[in-house]
C-alpha cells in the first residue's frame, strides 16, 4: 500500500512539473458565434497528430526560457489547421521547445476557431473547400484580436516574463499563418509585433495587402510544391514587403508541401527553423547567446 502511494505522489509532482503556465486572454465581442463543443485536445487520426478544436476562450501557453540562456526575445506561436482545429504539436509546442533551446521564450497561442463537432479535422477535410474557407473568414477577425491581445500581453507584462519588450515576434503556420498576416496589417503601437514569421500562409483565406508603414521585418516559409496552391501567394506576399523596401526574406522549398511544420521529411524543408533563427540572428531580432 506504501508503495502505491509513493508512486501516486510520483506521478502528482512529475505531473505538477511539467505543466505548463496558461494564460487567458481577453475575449472580444463574437455574439455571432456560438460553440456548443467544450475545448478538445485528441489525435486526429485524420492528421496523425495532436490538436486542439472548439477553441472559444483564447489562451497562450508560455515555455520561459532557462535564466542562463535567456536571451530576451520571445515569439508567440500559432499553429495552423484551416481554423477548425489547431495542430497543437507540430506547429505549436514543438516548435516552443526548439526555440527555448536558443533562449527564447515561446508563448503557443490558441486563438478562436470555427466550432464544431467532435472532430474538427474531419470536418475541414470532408467539406467543401469554398465552404471552410467561408467559415474560416468568419472567425479569421477574431483570431487576429487574439495574436495582437497576446502580443500587447506579453509587451505589459515584460519584466514578469523576463524579456525585451521590443523583442516579440509573431509566428504561424497555415491558417495561423494568416492570422499572422493579419495582425501585420492591423496592429497598433501597443500590440505591434517587432517580427512576422509567416509559415505557409493561407492567402486564399487572408490576401495580400499593401503592408504598413512600419511594417516590421518579415521571415515567409512555403514550398513550392504545396497542394493548396499557396506557393505564389507567399512570392506576392514577399514581393509586397520588397516593393514597400521593408525587410524581408523568403524560404522557398521545392518540395514540402504542406504543414510540414517540425516534421522530419528527409527534405531540405526540415531545416526551416533554422533558417528562421540565422536570419533572425543576423538582423539582431534574437540577441547571440554569447553576446
Amino acid at each position: 500500500m506504501r508503495t502505491y502511494w509513493f508512486l501516486n505522489i510520483l506521478v502528482l509532482m512529475n505531473t505538477a512539473l511539467m505543466a505548463q503556465e496558461t494564460i487567458a486572454l481577453p475575449k472580444t465581442e463574437d455574439s455571432e458565434i456560438v460553440w456548443k463543443q467544450e475545448e478538445r485536445l485528441f489525435h486526429s487520426k485524420i492528421w496523425d497528430t495532436p490538436v486542439v478544436t472548439n477553441v472559444s476562450q483564447p489562451s497562450m501557453e508560455v515555455f520561459r526560457a532557462d535564466t542562463a540562456s535567456n536571451t530576451g526575445a520571445a515569439v508567440v506561436v500559432a499553429p495552423g489547421g484551416g481554423m477548425f482545429a489547431l495542430s497543437i504539436e507540430n506547429e505549436g509546442t514543438a516548435v516552443a521547445k526548439w526555440l527555448n533551446k536558443r533562449g527564447v521564450t515561446a508563448f503557443v497561442l490558441r486563438y478562436r476557431l470555427v466550432p464544431t463537432g467532435e472532430d474538427g479535422t474531419t470536418e475541414v477535410m470532408q467539406t467543401n473547400p469554398a465552404i471552410v474557407i467561408t467559415e474560416a473568414q468568419k472567425l479569421l477577425p477574431y483570431g487576429i484580436t487574439d495574436a495582437l491581445n497576446a502580443i500587447a500581453h506579453i509587451r505589459s507584462n515584460a519584466t514578469s516574463y523576463n524579456i525585451d519588450p521590443e523583442r516579440i515576434g509573431l509566428m504561424g503556420f497555415s491558417a495561423g499563418g494568416a492570422v499572422t498576416m493579419g495582425a501585420g496589417y492591423t496592429y497598433t503601437e501597443t500590440n505591434k509585433p517587432n517580427f512576422l514569421v509567416p509559415i505557409y500562409p493561407w492567402t486564399t483565406a487572408l490576401p495580400v495587402k499593401e503592408p504598413q508603414k512600419d511594417a516590421p521585418p518579415m521571415f515567409i516559409v512555403c514550398a513550392s510544391d504545396d497542394p493548396l496552391g499557396l506557393a505564389s501567394g507567399a512570392v506576392a506576399l514577399y514581393s509586397s514587403m520588397l516593393e514597400a523596401q521593408k525587410t524581408v526574406s523568403l524560404m522557398m522549398y521545392a518540395k514540402g508541401g504542406h504543414g510540414f511544420g517540425m516534421a522530419s521529411k528527409g527534405l531540405p524543408s526540415d531545416t526551416w527553423i533554422e533558417r528562421f533563427y540565422d536570419w533572425a540572428l543576423n538582423e539582431k531580432l534574437i540577441p547571440s547567446k554569447n553576446q
